[in-house]
């Protein structure tokens, strides 16, 4: 009887491990032009084309299509085959800061408007996302600048 206890503690300690990787956010990118779909078929209202390189967020999987989240909090259906494991993120303020190091008073690399696609590089300290532009220009941005990381 003792040990009941134990194994229901690691039980436990398990499934809440389980549970917590299952709700990791998981964010993608578009990898071509395609369609948005109100259900996951072809079948289903057209809801409007997403551009290449958006980044979206995969909340649902479910027989080759996936329920995505875009910046804007909008939901849609997408076929899988058009989601790329690159890593990119959107400029959602109205102009961003990249910085060359994680420091507002380092100095500016480049500037970015709203709706700019960057290449997600790595988290870094005290909210900060290192970022590529598509020309290779890199640098730091505030995580509140953007959305997708």
């Amino acid at each position: 009887m003792k040990r009941l206890p134990n194994v229901l503690l690691l039980f436990f300690f398990v499934a809440s491990g389980f549970s917590m990787s299952a709700n990791a956010i998981e964010f993608r990118t578009v990898n071509a032009a395609t369609v948005l779909y109100d259900a996951p078929s072809q079948r289903g209202s057209k809801l409007f084309v997403i551009r290449s390189d958006t980044p979206v967020e995969v909340v649902v999987r479910l027989e080759g299509w996936s329920k995505v989240r875009d910046a804007e909090g909008g939901l849609a259906w997408i076929e899988q085959t058009y989601l790329s494991d690159k890593h990119s993120v959107i400029v959602t303020a109205d102009r961003a800061d990249v910085r060359r190091k994680a420091d507002d008073s380092s100095s500016l690399v480049f500037e970015a408007e709203k709706n700019v696609v960057l290449e997600f590089v790595e988290m870094a300290p005290g909210g900060w996302i290192k970022v590529r532009h598509r020309d290779g220009a890199s640098g730091y941005v505030r995580a509140n600048q953007i959305w997708g990381y």
